[in-house]
Parts: structure tokens; sequence; C-alpha cells
């Protein structure tokens, strides 16, 4: 996670990342752009700046966040990808006029319009949601295991067996649980 804002999970591929900005998705939500303040710190850290953000950017983007997620979700499952979600993914991309930039470090960056920074931000997150839906990536979608989550996810590990969307958040909660949980058997046993 980032120093800066501990309450973004931060992962590797941005358009999972992206749908993590809504965690606990079949528990008690928790939104993590409440605002678009909060939406221009997100895209930030991830190299998208932008000066500022209307709410109804910010609707915008919860929509395309939305739609990655059912079509990621679907795609995890291989279910066929909702005709709904493909289209708000494609617009955002199609509306996105980034340009991708090297740096003199050898690092990509991207250039987004002064007029339409946020519109080019949200089409470089659909993009990049594209390639990774459509395989393009060495990885799989997975969802989470634990029950209260369900986040889709890019599992780039060795053998494409990770059940959690993050490890520290999920992961440590389900292992804490079982861990209560065999206390509590051990402890009723030897009474």
């Amino acid at each position: 996670m980032c120093a800066a804002f501990p309450d973004f999970r931060l992962g590797s591929v941005l358009a999972t990342s992206f749908t993590g900005t809504l965690s606990e998705r079949h528990g008690n939500p928790v939104e993590r752009i409440p605002t678009p303040h909060r939406l221009v710190d997100w895209l930030a850290v991830y190299g998208l700046a932008v000066d500022s953000c209307t709410p109804a950017q910010l609707d915008l983007a919860r929509e395309l966040r939305e739609s990655i997620h059912a079509a990621a979700t679907a795609a995890a499952l291989q279910d066929a990808l909702p005709a709904s979600a493909v289209q708000v993914i494609n617009d955002r991309s199609a509306r996105g006029r980034a340009t991708a930039v090297l740096t003199p470090e050898g690092e990509r960056r991207w250039r987004l319009n002064p007029a339409s920074r946020v519109a080019d931000a949200l089409g470089v997150i659909a993009a990049d949601a594209i390639s990774v839906i459509a395989g393009e990536r060495d990885g799989r979608l997975a969802l989470c295991a634990s029950p209260t989550c369900r986040a889709a996810f890019f599992d780039t590990s060795r053998s494409r067996t990770r059940r959690w969307c993050d490890m520290n958040t999920c992961g440590n909660r389900q292992k804490k649980a079982r861990f209560q949980a065999g206390r509590r058997q051990n402890a009723s046993s030897t009474e």
C-alpha cells in the first residue's frame, strides 16, 4: 500500500487495481473513491495525474470500474462477457487520447491532454482492462476467495493458484479466522 494513501489497495495491474476502489462488494462495501478528489489521488498514484475531477467524471469512472469488474468476473468464471460492460469499456477506451511516452530512464509514462485529462486517464484504464480480459498478458483472471470480497484480480503467480486479491487484507483475515476457529476448537475439545 502507498504510505500517502494507506486506504488504497494497490496492485501491479491497473485495471483490476481500479476495481479494488470498491472493496468488500459482498459484505459491507467500502468505497475508496467517495469524492472526486479521492479519484484524483488514486489516479496520481498510478501516474495518471489530473488537476481536478468533477462529480460527473467520478460517476463515469465508477461506471467504468463496475463494467471492468463485471467483465473481469465473467472472464474469470469463463462466462459470456456482459454486453453493457463491454460497451462501457470500449467507449472509455475510444474516448481516451493519452499518449505513451518513453522517459530518459527508459520507463513508460502517460501524457494526458490538458483538455481531457480525466477522459484520457479512464481511457488508459479501459485499454488496460481490454488487454487483461482479452488474455493478452501472462497470467489469469481470478476471483478473491473471501466470501465478502470476491474481487477480480490478475494472478501472475508461477502456479496461477493465488486465492486472495490481497494477502495483506483478505488473505490475512481468512488466515486469522481459521487460526481463531482452530483455537476455539482446541479449547472446547480440552474441556
